[in-house]
């Protein structure tokens, strides 16, 4: 009689356990429907309006920017073109999944920034837009991409390439 009540229990506790095991397939399924929702997403058409404004052009000291930065050994991920990052570059993405990096530089290309990924020593791929010579330069492009995509990359950094 024991040796019945043992073999149901060991009968139920593998029929338990064997529920809770995550099936790949749903995962598998909703990663599918999310990239579908992220690709057929409306597009937002903003049109211009035939207006002009004129704006006098302003000069801007070459002084040495007080911005923050982010310094850190940076080389460009294989097949990218390594002359495009300079001393300060303009970041508005990093991640450790490559498929995030090139979906966010595909985007970045797509609205007609110069993209370039870089990998620094942990292993981070950084989304860089814009690389300028001059922090000045950089720190002023960092401002201009957080005022038009506001309020999307308000977190945009920039990073001086250490070598």
């Amino acid at each position: 009689m024991n040796k019945i009540w043992l073999f149901g229990a060991a009968i139920c506790m593998v029929i338990a356990f064997g529920s809770c095991k995550p099936k790949q397939s749903a995962y598998k399924a909703a990663y599918e429907q999310a990239k579908e929702k992220e690709s057929t997403a409306p597009v937002e058409v903003v049109e211009e309006s035939e207006e002009v404004v004129e704006v006098a052009p302003v000069s801007k000291p070459r002084t040495t920017s007080s911005a923050t930065t982010r310094s850190e050994k940076i080389n460009p991920v294989q097949g990218e073109d390594a002359s495009r990052l300079k001393r300060y570059s303009v970041v508005v993405g990093s991640f450790k999944n490559k498929t995030n990096a090139y979906s966010l530089k595909e985007r970045m290309q797509n609205e007609g920034y110069n993209a370039v990924l870089g990998e620094n020593e942990q292993g981070m791929l950084r989304v860089i837009v814009a690389s300028f010579d001059d922090k000045a330069d950089a720190a002023a492009s960092r401002d201009a991409i957080k005022a038009k995509y506001a309020p999307n990359f308000q977190d945009a950094w920039l990073l001086e390439r250490a070598y």
